[in-house]
Parts: structure tokens; sequence; C-alpha cells
């Protein structure tokens, strides 16, 4: 029986929604991070504090503000206290340079900068950036620590921001008025200030958290994916804060050692990652036994989790990986595998509330087994974005999204994925999908990574294949060859990679996307 989704009102603030559902919560935790911990009754006092403090700043309703923060607990303050008063929060990667955050700031045209104390170097090099042209916004630092620079400890800081009285009321919004930007960036271009609205957070939490995720209010969830990404922005906000779970937030750089500790310390029962991370954990030392966690369920997305990797880790830990694809513009997946339904190798189905269809070059429908590119539609797709109408129409199709990706559709109806549009290679006249090639790569047993491309071999493409052995294994002739055998044993001819280089690692975003422009620029 199809999900029964029942629409927000039409004035309608999702902070407020929050703090509304959570009230009989107050005492509970709500977020743990590496030094301090906050209840659901702190979370709304603390963020309505920040709302008068928005206020005391000179932010007005619609402005907006950038946050360069860190996973701390200071974040979700900021972004709903942001909300509360109807400014709009824009939160950007931790890891980008500083002539990417002097772009932003620019382009949002954000009144204030909120940044924590280890990011200030580079915050304050984009915002001497900003002055060489104009009057930079004004800086507040948030936690500030030792090793920051002199010139932060100078700044405000965020304790002081929120040393106020709580504003009374929320402002008065609709479920439509804009609430928050993601930057979105693809491997050229400017980033793009992706636009939601306050229904938009609600509508995920309905859709995927309520009829896919399954959140439950004793369960507590740990994301790998930072708070900055519309992924990680669900999975350690969105969702548990609609159920009334507790969130273990992580400030330091996702690697498998610092995962492994808090899965064993604060033993969550969801996990969120992405399939590099997974990959990395089950060839780490610092495995946890599964007596070690508690985990009952686990997510991954940003690419398509290869089936050698979620086979092995629910064998060993006994759960489930509920791989999926989202992206910032539809704000989370709508495309997903099920609890007890998980087909590895697949992203399983459309999320109740969410249509998606493939269509070819002329926009027509194509049937099961084919390659097409996959549109969406659905309650949570963005605005737009800002400032960027050819983009916004070109992407945006009245009630459709198009989304970049390949896909095609099996018999039962599960979708499988066959790679970014501008990843796909044509060799011998037929598509090659990258995906396709890393996967069958990644079942042997040699092989932790791997990324593929096309090369040009006078005026022919072929593929080119990158792979990272496992830990302790030495590159040799013999092995690429072997490697090459591999898959052309378990793919057609026209698809096994004519080269193969060993690396040490393979470049990747920070959502742990393999970058394959970058190694197409080493060919």
């Amino acid at each position: 029986m199809e999900a029964v989704l029942t629409p927000p009102p039409a004035n309608f603030n999702f902070a407020a929604h929050l703090e509304t559902l959570n009230r009989e919560r107050a005492a509970k935790t709500a977020y743990l991070d590496d030094t301090r911990s906050l209840t659901y009754g702190e979370l709304a006092e603390q963020s309505r504090r920040f709302a008068t403090g928005l206020t005391r700043a000179g932010v007005h309703r619609e402005e907006r503000i950038l946050l360069v923060m860190l996973d701390t607990i200071d974040l979700p303050i900021a972004f709903l206290g942001a909300l509360y008063a109807g400014v709009v929060p824009v939160v950007v990667n931790t890891l980008l340079t500083a002539d990417d955050y002097a772009y932003m700031i620019a382009h949002s045209k954000a009144q204030l900068v909120i940044a924590s104390g280890a990011l200030m170097p580079t915050v304050q090099a984009a915002l001497d950036k900003v002055a060489e042209t104009g009057s930079p916004p004004p800086c507040i630092v948030s936690q500030p620590i030792a090793a920051e620079t002199d010139g932060a400890t100078a700044l405000p800081n965020f304790d002081a921001l929120i040393d106020g009285p709580p504003s009374a009321l929320p402002v008065d919004t609709a479920g439509d008025d804009i609430a928050f930007w993601l930057y979105s960036s693809g491997s050229t271009g400017k980033p793009k200030g992706t636009v939601h609205t306050h229904a938009n957070l609600y509508w995920t939490a309905e859709t995927y958290g309520r009829n896919v995720l399954g959140i439950r209010e004793d369960d507590v969830v740990f994301s790998a994916a930072k708070l900055f990404f519309a992924y990680g922005l669900g999975n350690g906000l969105t969702f548990p804060l609609s159920v009334g779970s507790t969130v273990v937030l992580m400030a330091e750089r996702p690697t498998a050692e610092a995962v492994a500790k808090r899965l064993r310390e604060h033993r969550p029962t969801i996990f969120y990652g992405v399939p590099t991370l997974y990959a990395t954990l089950l060839a780490s030392p610092h495995l946890p036994a599964r007596a070690d966690v508690a985990l009952r369920l686990c997510t991954s997305a940003g690419e398509a989790l290869p089936r050698e990797i979620g086979e092995r880790f629910t064998a060993h830990f006994g759960a489930e990986i509920l791989d999926g694809i989202g992206s910032t513009e539809m704000l989370h997946i709508f495309l997903s595998n099920r609890a007890g339904q998980v087909a590895y190798g697949t992203t399983g189905e459309p999320v109740p509330g969410y249509a998606v269809e493939l269509r070819d070059e002329d926009g027509q429908p194509v049937p099961d087994g084919e390659i097409g590119d996959l549109y969406i539609k659905g309650p949570s797709a963005a605005l737009m974005y800002w400032c960027n109408r050819e983009k916004s129409r070109s992407t945006f199709l009245g009630d459709w999204l198009k989304s970049g990706d390949k896909y095609q559709r099996l018999p039962n109806g599960y979708y499988v994925y066959a790679g970014r549009s501008d990843d796909m290679l044509k060799v011998s006249g037929q598509y090659v999908s990258p995906i396709e090639v890393e996967m069958v790569l990644m079942q042997h047993d040699a092989v932790l990574e791997a990324g593929v491309v096309g090369r040009d071999d006078n005026g022919l493409t072929k593929t080119q294949a990158f792979v990272v052995l496992k830990p302790g294994l030495v590159a040799t002739d013999a092995m690429a060859t072997e490697l090459k055998a591999f898959v052309k044993a378990r793919l057609a001819p026209h698809k096994y990679p004519r080269e193969l280089v060993f690396v040490d690692d393979l470049p990747k975003t920070a959502t742990g996307k393999v970058q394959r422009f970058k190694l197409r620029e080493l060919l």
C-alpha cells in the first residue's frame, strides 16, 4: 500500500515545528559532540537566543548568513535559530579554499559569517579578498580553540551572540518561503546556490525519514557525512529531530579510526556513510567487532555502493546498508533500497512521494534494461539556483528535475546506477558505464578502490582504470594482467580496461565521490 503523506500547513516554520514536536522531550539529549551535550530544551532555547542575536547584529528577515562550521552543537543551534528568525542560513563545505568562500560571500550577499575557530585562517583570507572590492560582512567565531590565529581571538564569539533573551515567537513564514541554501558544485563552473524552503525539510522527513529509514525516538544516530551536505543535514538534523532521536556529531575528518571510535563509544543504532568509507572501514585494523557496536541499520549515498562492500559489511555487522541516491537539488534520497528487501548492486526503488523516469536524448521513455537519463518529481525539489536562470531552466523542468545521472531499470522495478551523464563512455559504438567496470574491479580480493575513465587512442575511446590495492599488496605487471582478465571474464569484451594504472589513492570530493575529471587530467 502506498504511504499516505500529509502536507504541512500553509503557514509553516520548520524550526518552530521541531520545537513543538519535542516540547515533551525537553530533558532528553538531542546532541552529543566531541566536547559537550545539549538537551532538546536547551536546543530550543539557544536557537531562539540565536534568533534574538541575529536581530541585535542587524540581520533582517530573508537576508543570508554564511555558516562555515564544523559539526559541533553550535551548527544546529545556528541553523535552527536562523530559520526561527526568518533569516536564510547558507551552510557551506568546510574543506573549501579562501577563493571559494570569497565567491560565496559575495554571491549570497551574506550579512554575517559564522566560522569555527579552526577554520578562521581560511575564512579570514576570504574576508580579506572580499575587502579588496567591497565591504566584508562581520564575522563571529564558533568554539575558538587554542590553535587558531591571533586575529580570530579578537573577533566576537558565538556565546556572546546567544547571550540574550530568547525570541518569544518565530517569524510567521510560509512553507514555500525560502528557508536555507546549500551550494551545489560540479566538476566545472562556479558553485550554484541551491535554494530550499521550510516545507522541503518537512517533506524529506515524511518521505524518506519516516517511510524508508523508519527512524525512531529510541535511535542514536551518527552521520559520517557532515551537516553541510544535503545528505548529512537530513541524517543529523531533519530526521532525528523530527522523531526525538539523539545525534552524535563529530568535528574531525571521518577516517576509519575516528568512525570506529564513535561506533564503539556511543553505540549508534543508525549509521550514515558513503561507499568509500565503508570500503575503508572494512579494510581497516580499527574495524569493530559486531559485539562492540549496536547498529540496526545503515545508509549509503554519494556514489553507488559496490555489491561486494555491502555484502561484506552485512556479513560482519549483521546490519543492512540501504543504498540510495539523492541530490542537493532534491535535498535528500529519492531512490533507495528498503530494509529487508536490499538488493546490493542496485539503488532500489523510488521513495514514497517521488516519481522517477528514464528518458533518452530526445526526452522519450526508455524500456527496461536500457540506460537513460534520470528525471525526478517530488515535493522536496529546490526552487532554483540563485541568480542562475540559465542553469535553473535546464535543471528544473516544471514538475520534473533532470538529475544528470544515468540509470537503467530492471524488470523487477529496481534501478541500477550507470554513472553521471558526463562520465559515460562510448567504446566501439556502445555505451560503457564507468561505475559498472569499477564495481567489477572491486569484487577482486586485491582491490580496495577503482576509478575508470576514457582515454583517447588515435581517435578511439578506450577504458582506463586507476586502481588502489588493499594494504600490504604490491602492484606488479602480473597483477594488472590478472585484473584485466578478471573484468573481461565478467563483462562484455569492449568494457574491460585496456590500460590499468596503480595509484596510492583516488581524487575525491568531500562527499567521497571519485573525481573522474581529475583522473582524466592524469592521462
